[in-house]
């Protein structure tokens, strides 16, 4: 497993952007295919995207598609997450996690989690 330290999050009004990122802590990053979740007050943790170790494969949850950007910076260790035209639904604990194979991302199963930035978006 690796470790994963999550920054950046915080409170912004609807319809404008945030920006929060992952820190790895291994020089292995660049082995890693990356991926961001989020979770609301009494719902289920819910996928929001993931990135290969090239950054060539990019897969999006459809409440997101369009408004936010993952993206990866491996000489750096560390991943983003570019939130644009927020909503008030956008609200959450945000969390970066990361695995070998990014299929487990996609299926809400990855090796290691962050211990997650708190977004929240007011109307």
């Amino acid at each position: 497993q690796v470790q994963l330290v999550e920054s950046g999050g915080g409170l912004v009004q609807a319809g404008g952007s945030l920006s929060v990122s992952c820190a790895v802590s291994r020089r292995t990053f660049d082995s890693y295919a990356m991926g961001w979740f989020r979770q609301a007050p009494g719902k289920e943790r819910q996928f929001i995207a993931a990135i290969s170790v090239s950054g060539e494969n990019i897969y999006y949850g459809e409440s997101v598609k369009g408004r936010f950007t993952i993206s990866r910076d491996n000489a750096r260790h560390t991943l983003y997450l570019q939130m644009n035209n927020l909503k008030p639904e956008d609200t959450a604990v945000y969390y970066c996690a990361a695995d070998y194979n990014i299929n487990r991302i996609h299926s809400n199963s990855p090796e290691s989690w962050g211990q997650g930035t708190q977004v929240t978006v007011s109307s």
